[in-house]
């Protein structure tokens, strides 16, 4: 399963209400990091269907969700886990580090 996008309208039901761990990339599209590890997290999402959930959220389109978590710089990963933060990285990041992120949840 590849990705997922999240909005204030399903990021509950997606992401609080999961009952596998969710890895959450803020983003925007006219972010040169977000563009190059957009491929990685696609992967990832791959990788661990059905152990893992990966979504992303647009902070161009989702603002509200972008300032309720605090984002202030992207790309930043976010986990969670049974609805709340379990893990969080700012800036791009090789796939070994991403993954450490939520190894030990799924």
């Amino acid at each position: 399963m590849s990705s997922i996008t999240i909005t204030c309208d399903n990021f509950d039901s997606e992401v609080i209400k999961s009952d596998i761990p969710v890895l959450i990339d803020f983003w925007a599209p006219w972010c040169g990091p977000c563009k190059m590890l957009s491929p990685v997290i696609d992967q990832i999402a791959i990788e661990n269907s059905g152990r893992l959930k990966v979504g992303k959220i647009n902070i161009d389109d989702e603002g509200d969700l972008a300032q309720q978590y605090g984002i202030t710089s992207i790309p930043t990963l976010i986990v969670f886990k049974d609805g709340t933060m379990a893990a969080q990285k700012n800036g791009a990041a090789p796939k070994h580090d991403i993954e450490s992120l939520f190894k030990n949840l799924i």
